[in-house]
């Protein structure tokens, strides 16, 4: 539910998941009031920004910006406009944060924004501002000296990846410095999004959304391949905001189970990545094995191991059923004591704590700094988890407490994995239970929901990796005129250059295995 504007306007708050703002609800501020208001809010560790971004509205560019409260689990709402091109005093400069979204600002619209320490590519869209910024003239960072030398991995890799190049620069064996550049994966997600197309079967679409929901269910569970139920979700939340539909209890039930046995897969099987990599493969093919039960536990319910045509708008093709819990529970009654048992050997063996402690460190105050969220923010001791301080669904209806760590290591990143399995076990039990309790009617697929006129709904979700965020803005017809999307990579590439920092190169692979992030969640 909408909550009451604050006294001096400064702001809207809102609830995750709640019924759409009205955009012209939301305070605008001159340039200097809002640089002051985010710049006193994210200051103060409680509050992280969960999107920034602007669009052409008639001779203005509107800039809107969400920001988080930990503390009471609002998001508050906060705009501004300019006016022709003059330039804007970059948030970078003192919340370091806010870069990556100045930086897509930039590289989209040509916005300036004065003092930003680099205003680099981030994605390189075809209908990017400057079309001289190039893969090939990428402005990398450099240091001279006589005892250094840079070394370059990918775009193309070894094994079977993504695209991604890093550019080290080495004193001997040192990394002093890594930078990540992205983009290669760019396959323009939002602007997809928001076009209008005709129906799968051709037909004509109507002034509203109906007819496209479908596409758009489908082009979100693709935005990143292992997130398929985090981001498909997301999606499903928003499209349910703008048309003020409220999903069956069964079906918020469903939603969340789906949720965390995908995160219990991915760690597994990340799990299995880290063994890998210092060779004990006794750990990674029981590991594997073991990922294997849970996604095949997903394709037993919905015909897709990762979860793919599960998470629809307002119902779901595969409501859960008794024989499908049944089997949810028998695996993981399985999974939860055998990965007990590998997780114990992998962490106690001397030979990979060597490999795994003291590697790959960053501090508390670095992960704030940079706005990391989710595991990797967990890990350094971090509180975000949005299924706690921002419940959607059924975690509404349950309490939820961050699993964290302190150390911040790749030893940091592999208990971590280990403890939300166990952790996620447990809230599927008690989800099953509770979705015992709600009748198990869940309701069909919405595809020709209708979305609301000149409003912005905010979608947030706890994935895998951490928090997914969607959001989106329609016209006075509630069609889509803007859908923006932030995989938790967006924060988190940062988090894995400053890991490698004083690293061994040769530590490089395992600290990347740690992060384990998306490159196409990135790029979009």
């Amino acid at each position: 539910m909408v909550e009451m504007m604050n006294d001096s306007k400064k702001y809207i708050e809102i609830r995750n998941g709640s019924v759409p703002v009205g955009i012209y609800e939301i305070p605008v501020l001159d340039y200097d009031r809002f640089y002051g208001e985010v710049c006193t809010m994210l200051g103060d560790e409680r509050f992280h920004c969960l999107t920034y971004f602007c669009y052409p509205a008639g001779e203005v560019m509107k800039f809107i910006c969400c920001i988080a409260d930990d503390g009471s689990g609002t998001i508050r709402i906060l705009s501004h406009e300019q006016k022709g091109s003059e330039p804007l005093r970059a948030l970078t400069a003192k919340v370091y944060s806010m870069h990556i979204f100045e930086r897509e600002i930039s590289e989209n619209h040509g916005v300036v924004f004065e003092g930003h320490p680099w205003l680099k590519p981030v994605r390189y869209p075809h209908d990017r501002a400057n079309r001289q910024s190039a893969m090939d003239n990428y402005p990398f960072y450099s240091i001279e000296g006589e005892e250094l030398h840079e070394v370059g991995v990918g775009p193309v890799h070894a094994g079977v990846i993504e695209p991604g190049h890093f550019r080290f620069i080495c004193n001997g064996e040192k990394v002093l410095h890594l930078e990540i550049q992205l983009g290669y994966q760019h396959r323009g997600i939002e602007k997809l999004l928001t076009e209008r197309r005709s129906g799968l079967g051709g037909e004509k679409l109507s002034d509203s959304n109906g007819g496209n929901s479908l596409r758009l269910a489908l082009l979100s569970e693709d935005i990143a391949g292992d997130t398929a139920v985090g981001h498909g979700l997301a999606h499903a939340q928003l499209a349910e905001s703008l048309a003020l539909a409220e999903p069956q209890a069964s079906l918020q039930a469903e939603r969340c189970i789906a949720l965390e046995l995908e995160r219990i897969a991915v760690h597994i099987g990340d799990t299995a990545a880290l063994c890998g990599d210092v060779a004990y493969q006794l750990g990674q093919a029981a590991c594997e094995a073991l990922r294997t039960m849970v996604i095949n536990t997903t394709q037993f319910w919905c015909g897709n191991r990762f979860g793919k045509g599960l998470i629809r708008p307002g119902g779901t093709n595969y409501p859960l059923t008794e024989e499908v819990a049944g089997e949810i529970l028998r695996v993981l009654e399985e999974v939860d004591s055998r990965f007990g048992n590998v997780a114990d050997c992998v962490y106690s063996l001397p030979s990979v704590l060597g490999r795994f402690e003291d590697i790959g460190i960053v501090t508390r105050a670095q992960a704030v700094s940079i706005g990391a969220v989710g595991m990797a923010a967990r890990t350094c001791g971090v509180p975000r988890d949005i299924r706690a301080t921002h419940p959607f669904q059924l975690y509404r209806q349950m309490a939820v407490t961050a699993v964290m760590q302190e150390s911040g290591d790749v030893l940091a990143r592999g208990r971590q994995r280990a403890m939300e399995v166990k952790e996620s076990v447990k809230l599927i039990r008690k989800m099953i239970d509770k979705w015992r309790k709600t009748g198990g009617e869940s309701g069909r697929p919405q595809y020709d929901l209708s979305y609301g006129p000149d409003c912005l709904a905010i979608s947030v979700t706890e994935g895998w990796r951490g928090e997914i965020c969607h959001a989106a803005v329609t016209d006075t017809a509630g069609r889509l005129i803007l859908y923006k999307v932030k995989d938790p990579s967006m924060h988190n590439w940062m988090a894995l250059a400053l890991a490698v920092r004083n690293q061994e190169i040769s530590d490089f692979p395992i600290c990347n295995k740690s992060f384990n992030l998306s490159y196409c969640g990135h790029d979009l």
